[in-house]
């Protein structure tokens, strides 16, 4: 039976789902990728427990992917965040096949342990070719929660609408009735 997935936001992008393995619970951060268990979790969550193994040196070279992204997402085109991307991106590669459907990628990797960081930051570079402005932090001042909007209309704020959209909406609110 798998353990189940304590983050809040779950679901999106395997490179911003990446990102939320931190969350923020009663003020206090939380971290999903403390151990190795933590990374079998985040593994089952994306679908890819059966390609990569949840050991220790995967875990650490996912986190090195994590704060990459990190620094990428939340500092568009620094040098330093492109920097590190392509760190983890020079791990591995992908490797044109002809399948029975017709033309398809295969992705390599010399070392398997960089299999899930690599797969995170290749995500990253498919969501910038998609809709870059649609990658967002959620709009909630204590929340550090990542997301792709995927509204018609592009306007999404929230991680959540039941989270952090209610505390807010909540908030303005009391601000506005405890205002004389």
């Amino acid at each position: 039976m798998r353990p189940l997935d304590p983050r809040p936001l779950t679901g999106e992008p395997v490179s911003l789902d990446l990102l939320n393995t931190r969350w923020m619970r009663d003020g206090e951060r939380q971290d999903l990728l403390t151990g190795p268990e933590g990374l079998r979790i985040w593994l089952a969550s994306n679908g890819l427990d059966g390609r990569f193994p949840a050991d220790q040196a995967s875990l650490e070279h996912l986190l090195l992917a994590r704060e990459a992204l990190a620094a990428a997402v939340d500092g568009p085109g620094d040098p330093a965040g492109i920097e590190r991307v392509d760190a983890v991106l020079e791990h591995g590669r992908i490797r044109a096949t002809l399948t029975a459907e017709g033309p398809g990628e295969e992705p390599e990797f010399e070392d398997p342990t960089w299999g899930a960081a690599w797969t995170a930051a290749r995500d990253y570079l498919d969501l910038l070719r998609a809709a870059p402005d649609r990658i967002r932090r959620c709009a909630h001042e204590a929340c550090i929660l990542h997301f792709f909007d995927t509204s018609r209309n592009g306007t999404r704020r929230w991680c959540s609408m039941a989270a952090c959209g209610n505390r807010a909406k909540a908030s303005r609110h009391y601000a506005k009735t405890r205002t004389p």
